[in-house]
């Protein structure tokens, strides 16, 4: 009796440690290097984990869309525009195209208040290009206080460009009831 109450446990603790790896796994492929921040950030795995899986709940509950043809194709054309004043306006264009990323977010159902928000919510399906719209946005910032070099400013435009095409090509993942 007592080997099969031993084989049980370690059936059930091989099954436990298979599940978390699986999550482990899961996680990271979705989230990318968020992942890995979120660890730095919580200094704590189980804490960071049960953290992207709350962003996936909040991500789920909202009305994540797809852009229509014709609204893609008006924001294309506007981001065509804020890179061509790039040239004369560097500073303005960077935070015209932090304005247009935003707009592409809200349209698309994504909160936009605040920016730690945008960037929980934002992580669960964008984990890769994440760290360049937070670069992007820091630069912006320093860009209002005429503290940015137009190297940065044209990197801050890269930065940009990268999640706006992203999130203007994208279509959202069914809901777990669509599916």
């Amino acid at each position: 009796m007592a080997v099969v109450v031993v084989v049980l446990v370690a059936l059930g603790a091989v099954g436990y440690f298979l599940a978390t790896q699986n999550r482990r796994r899961r996680l990271q492929d979705r989230f990318g290097p968020e992942y890995d921040r979120a660890i730095q950030e919580t200094d704590n795995r189980r804490v960071a984990e049960q953290e992207l899986l709350a962003r996936e709940a909040r991500v789920a509950e909202l009305d994540i869309r797809p852009l229509d043809d014709e609204t893609r194709e008006t924001y294309a054309k506007k981001w065509m525009e804020v890179q061509e004043r790039f040239v004369d306006a560097p500073g303005f264009a960077v935070t015209e195209a932090d304005a247009l990323v935003t707009a592409v977010m809200a349209d698309r159902g994504f909160p936009t208040d605040e920016f730690e928000e945008r960037l929980n919510v934002l992580s669960v399906k964008y984990g890769n290009t994440l760290d360049r719209y937070r670069q992007a946005h820091e630069i912006s910032g320093r860009a209002a206080r005429q503290e940015a070099g137009t190297e940065e400013l044209r990197q801050a435009m890269v930065h940009y460009r990268a999640l706006f095409e992203e999130l203007l090509m994208d279509s959202p993942r069914p809901k777990e009831a669509d599916r």
